[in-house]
């Protein structure tokens, strides 16, 4: 772990107080069969609040047997995204209700079109390892949206999924498609190609919706990301340090549910929790505390044995410039640096202002930087150079050395889209800056990248689960 906000001790007295907070105040819980699991399994339930008092020792043993990493696949299996392995994902956006075309323009509401686009272009671009559906399709009744959204993507990318899951009766369509892509339940199982992502809604209260779908992708045994997003001084007290307390709790109820539906379930630790802008009363994506929260809930996973999925990499701008470049690049790097699995859902403009490939592009050029910054450096005998040295001697010249020519290249990060050529050379090719590249490098990609052609019999069942969605869904 390269960077860290949080002593050992400060990890400790946050989670005592999580635990302090789950056992003195509690969660709402409104769903009765959860409820009924939590009374049978010794917590103290109020089901006429639908509050549940969480002991300790019951938070400890649940917490002990979710499982603590999981591999979720594309339809490619080749290309997946490993939790808890000691690798780093990257996904764009599950969904945006608005669509920002060009930044500078006015917005205007997402569609499935522009799902099929993003899934589309998620697929064609590099570092981006799960593809998001980035649009939340506004022309499609809610019920059923999530099937459709689902196999748009299933059609135009062979990258593992994320998208947002809305209820049981939806989750069960989703299901279906999963076990037709596979073949067979235990195959879909065995390679999980998304996951449905629990929230909380703080403080400390749970969605119906949220717990309910889980008793339909535990069937799969899909993995199940935690992750409130509780906001400093709105919904979560006033300090960072509270913040955390509240945050971390609730995430260990939330894993305490996933257990009850079904033990040894995988999950992630989502610590994607943000501070509350006074001035303009909007939460903050990309200010100094988004990286000490990013960094410290990481700690906070770690210290669980838990995969996590933090909140960096984002950005309060609204276009690719000066801002964007300093709010993402340093919360990424310092969250990937503390040793995260997985960062922001990127590609948003802004606070949840929209989605924006223009963003994607320039977040996945970050994400190159970074992960160039965290490599692992190669110190053999070789490469500590101590005869290249020798040999070339004082004032020597190392350019044409058969040395250099055979280690530049993966000792050297090279952009393709930021700029290092010399003045005169930028000013005669149009002076162009980051933005305009971003553009052109997004419009190439939508140009020239075509997935991999569903099977015709893939497509053919996945248009009757949708049919059968909308009709059994539909009201």
């Amino acid at each position: 772990m390269i960077s860290r906000v949080l002593s050992e001790e400060q990890v400790e007295k946050i989670h005592r107080a999580s635990l302090a907070v789950l056992e003195r105040v509690g969660v709402a819980v409104p769903h009765p069969e959860v409820l009924g699991r939590f009374h049978d399994s010794g917590a103290a339930v109020d089901e006429k609040t639908q509050r549940v008092k969480i002991p300790p020792d019951l938070v400890m043993r649940l917490l002990k047997q979710a499982g603590k990493e999981f591999t979720i696949y594309g339809r490619d299996l080749s290309r997946k995204a490993g939790f808890g392995k000691g690798t780093r994902n990257y996904n764009a956006s599950g969904g945006q209700a608005s669509w920002v075309e060009e930044p500078g323009r006015e917005r205007r509401y997402a569609t499935l079109t522009d799902v099929a686009t993003a899934a589309r272009f998620c697929d064609g671009l590099e570092r981006i390892n799960i593809a998001g559906a980035m649009a939340d399709p506004h022309e499609i009744p809610v019920h059923y949206r999530c099937v459709e959204v689902a196999a748009a993507m299933l059609e135009n990318t062979t990258k593992p999924l994320t998208f947002w899951f809305y209820d049981r009766p939806s989750a069960r369509h989703i299901v279906e498609m999963l076990i037709l892509l596979r073949g067979s339940a235990e195959k879909a199982a065995e390679f999980p190609l998304c996951y449905p992502f629990l929230e909380p809604i703080s403080p400390l209260s749970f969605p119906f919706h949220g717990i309910d779908l889980i008793f339909e992708t535990a069937r799969l045994n899909l993995p199940v990301p935690v992750g409130p997003m509780a906001q400093t001084g709105l919904s979560a007290p006033g300090t960072l340090a509270a913040t955390m307390v509240q945050e971390n709790a609730e995430i260990l109820a939330g894993i305490c549910i996933t257990q009850l539906i079904r033990p040894g379930l995988p999950v992630c630790y989502g610590g994607i929790c943000h501070v509350f802008d006074m001035a303009t009363t909007q939460m903050v994506f990309g200010g100094p505390e988004q990286a000490i929260f990013g960094v410290g809930m990481t700690q906070l996973g770690k210290h669980y044995g838990l995969p996590v999925y933090i909140n960096v990499g984002l950005t309060d701008a609204k276009s690719v410039d000066a801002q964007a470049g300093l709010e993402a690049g340093v919360t990424l790097a310092l969250g990937a640096a503390a040793g995260a699995d997985i960062f922001g859902h990127l590609g948003i403009c802004g606070v949840d202002q929209g989605a924006s490939l223009d963003l994607l592009v320039f977040q996945a050029e970050m994400i190159s930087y970074v992960e160039h910054l965290l490599r692992d450096i190669d110190f053999s005998d070789e490469a500590l150079g101590i005869d290249e040295i020798e040999t070339v001697g004082p004032g020597g010249i190392y350019i044409d050395r058969e040395f250099t020519a055979g280690r530049f290249r993966k000792e050297l990060w090279f952009p393709k889209l930021l700029d290092r050529r010399y003045y005169q050379a930028w000013l005669e090719s149009g002076a162009r800056g980051a933005a305009e590249n971003c553009r052109r490098r997004k419009e190439e990609i939508l140009r020239s990248h075509a997935p991999e052609p569903l099977a015709p019999e893939l497509k053919l069942g996945l248009a009757e689960i949708v049919a059968a969605a909308k009709k059994d869904l539909t009201g």
